[in-house]
């Protein structure tokens, strides 16, 4: 199964304990208040445990949290209290370092003045690796994604779809063992989605690290994950987080299926308990 596959091969576990993140309000200069006044209060009492490998898919209203909660996760904000842990010990025979973690955003952030090729190596070059070794990861990462032929172009050159390919090039040149992604495919078209969603799903089952995918899209999440976790309208807190009883093969046929309907109803019913 393709579960186990992606189990057995080194993604990391991710825990969530009581996480709670607050931000201040800002005065109409722009200032922080003093201390003690009143903030927003964005997340309130999170906890998850992700196993090793796992395929999460975060759903919720629009401002509820979840890309906060992204950010946690991969180290870029800090909770007010609990705590966001990343286990990102060596699993079990695999060899050589791994990046922990990887960040796709919605927008692909692509660097103009640089090919494909040079955007797909860009963090190997941050982290010093030589020339030859960067371009060569930079070349395995495209023929992921299925750009083996583009990587002499350049952003301008490309669609959408195509530069959402490089953007998840760049993630896996560092062969990360977390990928975390805010809505990445939520500015394309109904057809480029769907075949990055089987794309996507295609390398989490090939290269086994755990995916935390952030959506408002129902049929996304139902599509793409394990496991949904729908969150509330901002304080955001869990209000549903369900195994979803769907196979390991997903094909664009299972879209129409009873099961996959109730799934979808499922995911609906609790974001509407939510308040969404």
């Amino acid at each position: 199964m393709q579960t186990n596959r992606a189990r057995a091969s080194g993604g990391v576990r991710v825990r969530l304990t009581g996480v709670r993140r607050v931000f201040p309000v800002l005065d109409g200069a722009g200032r922080a208040p003093r201390d003690g006044a009143p903030g927003v209060i964005a997340i309130d009492g999170i906890d998850l445990d992700i196993a090793p490998g796992a395929f999460v898919a975060l759903l919720g209203p629009s401002g509820c949290g979840k890309s906060t909660l992204l950010r946690l996760v991969a180290g870029l904000d800090r909770a007010d209290a609990g705590a966001a842990v990343v286990e990102a010990e060596e699993a079990p025979g695999a060899s050589g370092a791994r990046a922990p973690l990887a960040y796709v955003f919605q927008d692909a952030h692509l660097l103009p003045w640089r090919s494909v090729l040079e955007n797909a190596a860009l963090p190997l070059e941050l982290a010093g690796a030589p020339l030859d070794e960067r371009r060569a990861a930079a070349r395995a990462a495209l023929v992921q994604v299925g750009l083996a032929d583009a990587g002499a172009r350049y952003p301008a050159e490309l669609s959408g779809g195509m530069r959402m390919r490089v953007s998840l090039a760049r993630a896996l040149v560092t062969r990360p063992r977390l990928l975390l992604l805010d809505e990445p495919f939520a500015a394309l078209d109904e057809l480029t989605r769907s075949r990055l969603d089987d794309e996507l799903r295609a390398l989490w089952a090939e290269l086994g690290m755990t995916v935390l995918f952030v959506t408002h899209s129902i049929t996304e999440a139902a599509y793409l994950a394990e496991r949904a976790v729908v969150l509330s309208p901002r304080p955001a807190r869990v209000v549903a987080d369900r195994t979803l009883s769907l196979p390991d093969q997903r094909t664009a046929a299972l879209r129409t299926e009873p099961a996959f309907a109730r799934e979808v109803r499922a995911l609906q019913e609790a974001l509407e308990r939510g308040g969404a």
